[in-house]
């Protein structure tokens, strides 16, 4: 909410091919403004290398990038100075330092993940170059809205791609007549999501191009049409809500992660919940294993590539004992509801007096559609971190299971059939 945001990325080694079109648009999937879902405040979030490249290369010195605000109204904040938001940071930050940032909540506030995102897009294209490793998250819940157990089991099985996400995740919004079209040309309901009959639905309403975008980065339109209802009432109601994400990290170097106290999934666990907002965290079936026989959770070895073993199954999620077992890594988080919202809420005064606040500003009713780069930028730097730490451990190539542990590329073909079966899906 200052002059701007940057990081300091340090531990790149040199000759990486890097400039700002390798970062921006991460940046830009996670910019403000992009849709009617998120928050209305306009940041182009343009980043500047400013050192530690050199003719499109890096040097192997830091690396230093910035991204200039624009839109900012510190003042927007002015009455959380005397009163705490609920839910909110701004008491812990005062008790623990004797002071806080009154301008959007300084380090707690959304916009430090600028860094995170922008040293992550680094890591990924090192990632990517070394051992072809792909990321790929996606919202798979709002609120009380989820995925299908079966679209869910399929998606973190054939990960979409990243443009799938972003284009299948798209909904198009007829204002006027009340209607929200998928790039397949299913309608829905604006008011509640469901699927309108071919029949009834408005003759004369938009197409898809030329609606209203509506970006939820859920990548089965009809749950996208639904959180798209959900959290355009939110914003009427001036109100906000959370949900989860699920993330897959695929070619990944088998061997990676340190046991006792850095194994893998704990460092992931760490990065992912030292985001803003986040309250949960779980890998392969998560708390789910906790109801399963050690029969049905076991991931059976079979013969895999490369001289490697592989498992017929996922419900580690990618790692055993810590250390990844190069099978992909699938993982969730929680993301809670935004804490400053446009409603009066019942507070106190630092000094203990009662009070009632309502927080002007700009405000999310519901960030997950934005979350996405986040959790992938810090997904890229554990793994590099992870790689890095064991090349220099073990002094030898990494190893690989190969082809067979990528992505086919063809869980969504599914939602590109006609209509009635969309409305099946639904």
């Amino acid at each position: 909410h200052g002059i701007g945001v940057g990081c300091i990325l340090d531990g790149i080694p040199a000759n990486l091919p890097l400039t700002e079109l390798d970062v921006q648009p991460q940046l830009t999937r996670r910019r403000p403004g992009q849709s009617a879902l998120t928050t209305p405040r306009n940041e182009a979030d343009t980043v500047t290398i400013l050192s530690g490249t050199e003719n499109g290369l890096t040097l192997g010195t830091p690396i230093a990038m910035m991204v200039k605000n624009q839109d900012q109204r510190k003042f927007d904040y002015a009455n959380t100075k005397e009163a705490p938001r609920p839910g909110h940071a701004d008491y812990t930050y005062q008790v623990k330092y004797g002071l806080k940032a009154t301008s959007g909540g300084g380090r707690a506030s959304a916009r430090e993940t600028i860094g995170r995102v922008a040293a992550g897009a680094v890591a990924e294209k090192w990632m990517a170059q070394e051992y072809g490793m792909v990321i790929a998250c996606w919202v798979s819940s709002v609120m009380d809205i989820d995925m299908p157990k079966d679209v869910a089991a399929a998606l973190e099985n054939d990960p979409p791609t990243r443009e799938e996400i972003d284009t299948v995740g798209t909904l198009s919004e007829d204002v006027e007549k009340e209607v929200l079209i998928d790039m397949y040309g299913q309608k829905y309901s604006s008011k509640d999501g469901a699927p309108l009959d071919p029949s009834k639905a408005p003759a004369d309403s938009l197409d898809f191009a030329s609606g209203k975008m509506l970006y939820t980065r859920c990548p089965h339109p009809p749950t996208a049409a639904k959180m798209c209802a959900r959290i355009q009432q939110l914003r009427k109601e001036e109100d906000s809500t959370g949900g989860i994400v699920t993330c897959v990290v695929s070619g990944v170097p088998v061997g990676l992660g340190e046991p006792c106290f850095d194994k893998l999934e704990a460092e992931l666990a760490k990065a992912m919940m030292s985001l803003p907002a986040t309250k949960a965290f779980e890998i392969g079936q998560g708390f789910n294993c906790c109801r399963m026989r050690g029969s049905e959770n076991n991931d059976l070895f079979v013969k895999g590539e490369n001289g490697l073993l592989r498992c017929a199954t996922n419900n580690a999620g990618g790692t055993l004992g810590g250390i990844t077992s190069g099978e992909p890594i699938v993982f969730r988080v929680g993301i809670k509801p935004a804490s400053s919202i446009s409603q009066e809420q019942k507070t106190a005064h630092f000094d203990g007096t009662a009070s009632v606040l309502l927080v002007k500003g700009r405000h999310d009713p519901c960030v997950l559609p934005r979350v996405p780069p986040l959790i992938e930028g810090m997904a890229a730097l554990t793994m590099m971190d992870a790689a890095l730490r064991q090349r220099s451990r073990s002094g030898a190539a990494l190893q690989m299971l190969g082809e067979s542990a990528k992505a086919k590329g063809v869980a969504t073909e599914a939602f590109a059939n006609p209509p009635a079966k969309l409305q099946k899906i639904a």
